[in-house]
């Protein structure tokens, strides 16, 4: 997996390098997210999390005007709260986004995002956080943006694909049998400024 991120990111740097009508800028924004379901074994419950505001920044590159390409390299921070405390995520998203004008500035879009989890981080007292099952991820993002000559503004909602766990552990390492859904399901909000 690892490799191809690495392959996709050479090549959309390349495409942008050497291909005209290409723009590339910074990006920053929020994102109001939710880590994930919490599900206590023992109980047999499952916790909804409250959502939370975290950010993101980072770079893109985009490749066409009307029909374009949209390569975006960004970091994320997020975090979720839960009866019982919270955990926070870390992490490099990769979206793959494919777009295209509708109407004057208005410009829909979607894509794939690849995801690698840098740190997470329980809030829950005395209980840490086993290693989250894969550290890449897949997910999909999808929106609508408004593209001015040198700004921009984006929305779009983001839903991990796989399944992907973390178990929580008492503070002598003993597992709970408690874990959490790690997924991203989330809105986020987006400016860019053209380099």
């Amino acid at each position: 997996m690892r490799k191809l991120v690495l392959l996709v990111l050479f090549t959309s740097t390349s495409l942008l390098v050497f291909t005209q009508n290409t723009e590339w800028g910074i990006k920053a924004g929020l994102n109001y997210n939710a880590n994930g379901d919490y599900f206590d074994s023992v109980l047999d419950t499952s916790e909804n999390p409250d959502r939370n505001i975290g950010f993101h920044l980072g770079l893109f590159g985009k490749i066409g005007r009307d029909l374009y390409f949209k390569p975006e390299l960004v970091y994320t921070s997020t975090k979720s709260d839960y009866d019982s405390g919270g955990f926070s995520m870390k992490k490099i998203d990769a979206p793959l986004l494919v777009g295209v004008k509708v109407l004057g500035p208005i410009a829909v879009f979607g894509g794939p995002s690849l995801q690698y989890i840098l740190d997470t981080d329980s809030g829950i007292s005395g209980i840490s956080i086993n290693e989250v099952e894969n550290d890449f991820s897949v997910g999909l993002n999808f929106g609508v943006a408004l593209n001015f000559e040198k700004f921009g503004i984006d929305v779009r909602y983001e839903r991990g694909f796989n399944e992907n766990e973390a178990t929580f552990l008492d503070n002598n390492g003993l597992d709970i049998n408690d874990r959490l859904d790690t997924r991203p399901e989330q809105i986020i909000l987006s400016l860019s400024l053209n380099l």
